[in-house]
Parts: C-alpha cells; sequence; structure tokens
C-alpha cells in the first residue's frame, strides 16, 4: 500500500484539482493523509465536502499552525502503507501516476523515486518543464536540488534515516540529502507524472527565505563548515537561476 501525505495551508482555490487528481488515480491500493494546518478552520468543511470520494482517507487537524515540516512529520508517523508518496496541495498528478511510478520501482527494485513534471502558473497554463536525471548521487545534490516534492515515492523503511528537519523550506531538500548521504540510489523517471504550481504566495517562492535555508540545510544539517556552507548557498544560486532558465527552455521541447 501507498500512503499518500498532503498538507493543507492556505489553498482553498487549488485544492478540489489537487483532490480529484488523488480520486482519479487508476492505482487503487492506497491511503491519504492530509494534515490541515491553517489556524483558520474556514476550509475545512469544504475539504471534507469534496473529499468524500477518497478511499481511506484521514485528516488530521493542527491546533495551530505548525509548519509543513511537523506536520509531514505527523503524518508519516501515522502513515501505514509501504511506501510513501507527496502532493502539495496546490499541485496535482495525472491519473497513472502511482500506478506507473510503483510499477517501475519495484520492477527495478528502487526504493526512491521522483519524475520530471510540468510547471504551471495559478491559471493552468503550461510555463515550463523539470526532467528528472536518470540519477542523482550526493554530490549532484550538493550542487542543485532538482527533486519536485509532489513526484516523489520512497519506501518507508527510509524513515528509519531520518524524518523532515523543523524548518520553513528545504525541509524536503535537507531529507533527500540525508537519504543520498546514506548511499540510497536516488533514481529518476522521466515522464511527466506530476503538475507543479508556481505560486507567488508560497514560500517556496521566497528566495530569500529559500537561501537562508539553503545555507542552514548545508551548515547545521550537512555539517559542513561556515566557508564552505556560504560557498555551497552561492553555487545554489547559480544553479537555481540555471535551472529556471532551462526549465522555460525545456518547455519547447
Amino acid at each position: 500500500m501507498i500512503s499518500v501525505i498532503l498538507t493543507y495551508y492556505k489553498k482553498k482555490q487549488f485544492i478540489k484539482r489537487c483532490l480529484d487528481s488523488i480520486i482519479n488515480q487508476t492505482y487503487k491500493n492506497f491511503e491519504t493523509i492530509l494534515v490541515y494546518d491553517d489556524d483558520n478552520k474556514d476550509d475545512l468543511k469544504y475539504i471534507k465536502k469534496i473529499s468524500t470520494k477518497i478511499p481511506k482517507l484521514k485528516i488530521i487537524v493542527n491546533k495551530k499552525n505548525i509548519g509543513v515540516a511537523k506536520s509531514r512529520n505527523i503524518a508519516l508517523k501515522k502513515s501505514k502503507g509501504d511506501y510513501i508518496a507527496f502532493l502539495d496541495c496546490d499541485d496535482y498528478w495525472q491519473k497513472n501516476k502511482l500506478k506507473d511510478q510503483i510499477k517501475i520501482m519495484k520492477i527495478k527494485n528502487l526504493l526512491f523515486s521522483h519524475t520530471s513534471y510540468l510547471i504551471v502558473n495559478e491559471k493552468d497554463k503550461k510555463i515550463g518543464k523539470s526532467i528528472a536525471k536518470k540519477s542523482l548521487n550526493y554530490n549532484d545534490l550538493l550542487k542543485s536540488c532538482d527533486i519536485g516534492l509532489s513526484t516523489v515515492i520512497f519506501h518507508k523503511k527510509l524513515l528509519k534515516i531520518a524524518y523532515f528537519p523543523i524548518i520553513k523550506t528545504k525541509e524536503d531538500y535537507a531529507l533527500w540529502l540525508s537519504f543520498a548521504r546514506n548511499n540510497i540510489h536516488i533514481a529518476g523517471i522521466n515522464k511527466y507524472y506530476s503538475s507543479w504550481r508556481k505560486n507567488n504566495n508560497s514560500l517556496s517562492s521566497n528566495l530569500i527565505l529559500k537561501f537562508v535555508n539553503g545555507f542552514k540545510v548545508y551548515y547545521k544539517y550537512e555539517r559542513k563548515n561556515f566557508i564552505l556552507s556560504l560557498l555551497l548557498t552561492a553555487r545554489l544560486a547559480v544553479y537555481y537561476l540555471n535551472k529556471k532558465c532551462t526549465q522555460i527552455i525545456n518547455l519547447n521541447k
């Protein structure tokens, strides 16, 4: 079974498209855990109404906003699946995402996989493509986080290595680095099973916060010295700009 994990915070205009993409999955052996992490509970009734067709749905309501990392960790500890998949509440999947990706993982005996993904704006217009590299090692990941969270599936046994660290952004990057540092094969599948939404109001769109937490990942979690952490953060910024240009170029391929 696959455990699908979502965290919700102020994404009402996008959540129906997201949940519909779960409902429409051709693979049916999964549970869904949605963590409601908004101080304002007004959207909760709406979410419950539009999610009635999702099988094995658990909704966990945080008493207050505690952040995406803590919320995901709560869901991970409640999960019962052998595999874990993530979906941000403003992103969405193709209907064969779970079926195809888990099939490939089992055939190739993979513990971790991610895929290529489309980039869309707030009106669902395609504005870019991110192509998954066939394989990433630790040194590759130190240069740039080229893994879309909503494309990831990994085996639950990897949680013996680490959970999400408690930072506001780059928490997924830090976890992937932990896996790669422990010689987990990070396999990429060049298929577009997910659409990632570029949302100007999201935390991931805050560049200053992004690079501050990038430094924190290198310095605190990867235990690099101060100067090396600064250099790695500068390189991360360069690779980030290059990645954004490449994603736009890929759209025309």
